[in-house]
């Protein structure tokens, strides 16, 4: 299962061996989790985490004596929760092995095997995201069949649900054309009841073929019968749909007046599904026919292609243009994509600037064809709008419609993430999801990453971005943490969450590194000439913390803008410092001697952070987020935040706590000692570094 790759695991393990808990966490991290470990001592602790706290994973040792693993057992049974159970073991038999599922662990991992306990970890917390994206997703489906029917019932369509021929659902306009006082009138009648007499034999066939699992006719006419017997020419439209979790066919009769004429009728019919902006198909429509290509994949292993566009930077191009003009643009990009698409596709108006296009039959490298043939199409134009005209590109994402995809919600998630991926490395390009190639689709990303990364260093696109760090005890000075983003166009700045993982991948991070601290240190050079010296926080990433280059670039920047070292501090993360300690070492004794200093961040989130600061004595220490969050309901993280900042002012250590998002939160802050906070409650980061330290 795919998670943000800033996603932390919260891990419990029970070992009678804090060294060797410790040992585990470290692996979990050096091989890119980010853990929040905890170990409790007692079954009281044990019983008190489990029910205070989220808690992803427990690994508990097989052979352990302070906390007996049936103990552990029992309790995480206890609480009721989702938590799966990993045993850790010396060794394996068949006994142990049979011991450990028989008391509910999912899993066994060899302590002295650490790939195995990796691969197990990662297995387990993936079926872990798994089940619980299935509870969420059976969540909103059970939302979604509430409102569909709320929706229903107050339709103005005549509206039914029939199953094998029976009614198991139907609406008030669909009681009141035939008649019928109440739905329990109706219930488990079979629907030939309300057709009329030659009509009755043809329908049978019909309903037989949908029961088989045929496409119904986008319109069926017949005359109809109410429950006095009198009959009605109607029409009838049909489409598969589930009604309770039940597989079964959704009718709308629709009453057709004796003297309407044909033509008309069906000239009314065709503009029913038209949108009356563009011309094309409405929502509705398109997504019947949607419905039905995934029917289609999945039943008899068809493929087709879905593509979704929007225009590149909509809302500039609506502030040149006119909202009054806004019709006209999307006509105008509509009337282009009928050109470019031909007679082999189909295309809709699918929200209200983004437009939609279904290819049956396509397959992968069709669907890519007419994706480049559109994207060329509008790149390529000069758009007519009124009086004006503009150049529009376009962001496309598209899927693959087949077996392995066959879900009209994924399909619609996937195209639409293809749609917000091609704007974020800067639109007019497309992204196709193809469930049978998808590494070659994550490659052309990253590629795409790669490259626009590339040119943000080469072309100065990256921005900073400064946040307040304020004290509560009283000093005046200004100081800023320096935050990173990317320019990517149309007053769009993208947060390194996106690609920073990339970068990483692909030696580009310390580029991005020497970047920042390059920006940084000129633009305190610039705070002090103004008379408003500065000091700034800096991420230093561990690509660079194994760099000893990085020290002597700093020197030479400080030198060249006249800083001195003291207005800079580098931020280590207390995770990589635990397991690069040496090179974390060497890169502080070297900063003090520029008279920089040195902030390590996401403190606490060890299982003995304070050990660290034996090897390495930061000059503050970042409270780690995860104790702040809600911390006016949580008193187990205000006494850990209290402890905190006692033990740092014992070392001649000061403290900042960040992600402050209400004024009680401040309050418990200052009465436990903190020495700074930082927060959106307080000041949000901008480019700008206008707060009022006085």
């Amino acid at each position: 299962m795919s998670k943000n790759p800033d996603q932390a695991l919260r891990l419990m393990i029970v070992d009678d061996s804090v060294e060797d808990a410790e040992a585990i966490v470290s692996a979990l991290r050096n091989s890119g989790i980010a853990v929040r470990p905890l170990r409790p001592a007692s079954e009281d602790e044990l019983s008190t985490m489990l029910g205070g706290q989220q808690i992803d994973l427990v690994l508990a040792a097989q052979q352990g004596k302070d906390l007996p693993f049936a103990t552990v057992m029992q309790s995480v049974a206890a609480s009721g929760k989702d938590i799966p159970v990993v045993a850790v073991s010396n060794g394996i038999d068949d006994t142990s092995f049979h011991e450990a599922q028989s008391a509910g662990a999912r899993n066994i991992a060899l302590r002295d095997k650490p790939q195995q306990l990796l691969a197990t970890v990662r297995s387990e917390w993936d079926d872990l995201e798994g089940r619980r994206a299935l509870r969420r997703l059976e969540a909103r489906v059970r939302e979604t069949e509430r409102r569909c029917d709320t929706l229903i019932e107050s339709s103005r369509d005549p509206i039914a649900y029939v199953h094998q021929g029976m009614h198991i659902r139907a609406n008030s306009a669909y009681l009141e054309m035939f008649g019928y006082e109440s739905f329990e009138d109706l219930e488990g009648m079979s629907l030939l009841d309300l057709v009329a007499p030659q009509h009755v034999n043809d329908f049978r066939e019909l309903l037989k073929d949908l029961a088989k699992g045929d496409a119904p006719p986008p319109r069926y006419d017949l005359e109809a019968r109410d429950a006095d017997g009198n009959g009605f020419p109607a029409s009838m439209e049909f489409a598969p749909a589930t009604y309770e979790g039940e597989t079964c066919q959704q009718v709308i009769f629709r009453r057709q007046e004796q003297l309407l004429d044909p033509g008309l009728a069906q000239e009314l019919e065709e503009l029913r599904q038209r949108d009356q902006v563009t011309g094309l198909l409405n929502r509705p429509t398109f997504l019947h026919m949607l419905e039905d290509a995934v029917a289609d994949a999945a039943q008899n292993k068809a493929q087709h292609g879905l593509l979704l566009l929007e225009p590149d930077h909509h809302q500039r191009l609506l502030h040149e243009i006119g909202l009054d003009a806004a019709d006209a643009m999307l006509a105008a990009m509509a009337e282009r994509l009928r050109t470019a698409i031909g007679d082999d596709a189909v295309a809709a108006r699918f929200s209200e600037h983004s437009l939609a296009v279904l290819i049956r039959g396509s397959d992968y490298a069709q669907t890519t064809a007419l994706a480049e043939r559109i994207r060329e199409a509008f790149a390529s134009h000069v758009f007519p709008i009124g009086n004006r005209s503009s150049v529009i590109t376009a962001s496309i994402g598209g899927v693959q419609i087949g077996e392995k995809i066959a879900s009209v919600t994924q399909v619609l998630a996937k195209a639409n993430q293809g749609v917000q991926s091609s704007i974020g490395v800067g639109g007019n390009r497309f992204e196709i999801f193809d469930p049978s190639a998808v590494e070659r689709a994550e490659e052309e990303h990253v590629q795409a990453w790669v490259a626009r990364l590339r040119d943000a260093l080469d072309q100065e696109n990256f921005v900073l971005h400064y946040q307040p760090v304020i004290s509560l005890q009283g000093d005046t000075g200004a100081v800023y943490e320096t935050f990173l983003r990317l320019d990517a166009g149309d007053g769009e700045l993208v947060k390194p969450l996106s690609f920073l993982q990339i970068a990483e991948e692909h030696g580009l991070l310390w580029e991005i590194d020497r970047y920042v601290i390059g920006h940084t240190i000129a633009t305190i050079g610039q705070r002090i000439s103004a008379g408003k010296p500065t000091t700034l926080l800096v991420k230093i990433s561990q690509a660079s913390l194994n760099d000893d280059s990085l020290v002597r670039y700093i020197g030479e920047q400080l030198v060249a803008h006249g800083v001195p070292g003291e207005y800079l501090v580098a931020q280590l993360p207390e995770a990589k410092v635990f397991t690069h300690l040496k090179a974390a070492q060497e890169f502080a004794a070297a900063m003090g001697k520029l008279d920089c200093r040195i902030a390590l961040e996401q403190f606490g989130a060890g299982l003995d952070s304070f050990q660290l600061l034996a090897h390495l004595k930061p000059n503050l220490i970042k409270i780690d987020r995860s104790f702040v969050e809600e911390l006016p309901k949580n008193v187990a993280n205000q006494e850990r935040i209290r402890e905190i900042a006692n033990k740092a002012r014992e070392l001649g250590i000061r403290t900042i706590a960040e992600f402050v998002s209400d004024a009680a939160s401040m309050s418990i802050l200052f009465s436990a000692g903190v020495d700074y906070v930082e927060g959106q409650f307080l000041a949000g980061a901008g480019p700008d570094m206008g707060y009022d330290f006085e």
